[in-house]
């Protein structure tokens, strides 16, 4: 199982923007020199966030960076060009030496859809679209491609070319059963995020996207698990330094969709073992982990610590602890499995 983290680069306590991104640059930093496998930045156009171009930020991550693998978690598609979103991230991929991948999605929010001038009404069919010419693009140098909503391309080059044969493409997934068919029908792996409720609730969701590859007879394609997070030396420091930050940021996004506040409560019945939070000492995270690959046998995990602000120091820690004691238990053990099976 592969281990990484994603972001949205968060800035809600009184920081610069400088410093968000100069912490944010220690952050992959640290996660490349200390063996974690991913790191993935999502795309937001809020005030809350200081990740308006993943591409851009993960081409800085790629001159200090040099085993992890660097991501977009998500690139909202139906809002972007998706030439552009390759050529960046083809020249992600020429920067970083076949280091680029794409994951991309509908997003959460909504607010780059008006800025850029499309209409919400055309919500998915923009996506399924422009998902459609950005996989032409990845898999042809030529392109003739016509569609609704972007301009025709009459066989034409498209430069540059990434390191990689191809470029990786994900697509993200939440609840929805459609996209979760469809993404295995295209044979693309899938991130499926988990954020509430109970992860063996999502097993369907799995099931059904290695149906849609079955039916269109496409190899079985990958699965990660994206969740929420934080790691602290102890249990009671995990909750006493992530509640706050995660109450600050899910009661805001609440009170804009008609959700009540987050109580103590009901964060602490997340974090244990059934629940979706990854909130908790190493071996508690490392339980987890385990727990939900019985219900998964996914290929890859991926945490996001920064749901609101915490202290750069205790993110740095969290990133320690999840490297040296969460990742070396977890391959240890599913290398046991595969010995044993």
């Amino acid at each position: 199982m592969e281990l990484g983290l994603y972001t949205f680069v968060e800035n809600t306590i009184n920081r610069s923007g400088v410093d968000r991104i100069q912490h944010l640059m220690e952050e992959v930093s640290l996660a490349d020199t200390l063996g974690l496998e991913i790191f993935a930045i999502g795309e937001h156009h809020r005030e809350e966030f200081v990740a308006s171009s993943p591409s851009t930020l993960l081409a800085g991550a790629a001159t200090i960076t040099k085993n992890i693998k660097l991501a977009s978690s998500v690139t909202v598609l139906g809002s972007e060009d998706p030439v552009r979103v390759f050529q960046q991230f083809a020249t992600l991929d020429l920067l970083s030496k076949g280091r680029a991948e794409i994951i991309v999605g509908r997003g959460s929010f909504i607010e780059s859809f008006p800025l850029f001038g499309y209409d919400l009404k055309d919500y998915e069919e923009l996506f399924e679209e422009k998902l459609d010419l950005l996989l032409q693009l990845n898999e042809n140098e030529l392109i003739t491609w016509e569609g609704k909503y972007r301009a025709s391309i009459d066989n034409l080059p498209v430069y540059p070319r990434p390191y990689q044969a191809k470029l990786p493409i994900w697509r993200a997934v939440g609840g929805t059963p459609k996209s979760a068919y469809i993404t295995g029908a295209l044979g693309l792996p899938m991130a499926l995020a988990i954020i509430g409720g109970y992860p063996k609730q999502f097993k369907q969701m799995a099931g059904i996207h290695q149906r849609g590859a079955k039916d269109y007879e496409k190899p079985s394609p990958e699965l990660s698990i994206n969740s929420h997070g934080f790691i602290a030396d102890s249990y009671e420091e995990a909750v006493e330094v992530a509640f706050p930050a995660f109450k600050q940021v899910m009661d805001k996004i609440g009170k804009e969709r008609g959700w009540p506040p987050m109580s103590k409560a009901q964060f602490e019945a997340s974090t244990q073992l059934e629940g979706a939070n990854f909130v908790g000492s190493p071996q508690q995270i490392i339980d987890k982990i385990l727990y939900q690959y019985e219900i998964f046998g996914h290929d890859r995990f991926l945490m996001q610590m920064s749901v609101g602000s915490v202290p750069h120091e205790k993110m740095l820690r969290s990133i320690e602890l999840y490297a040296k004691k969460v990742a070396p238990a977890i391959r240890e053990e599913l290398n046991s499995k595969v010995g044993n099976a």
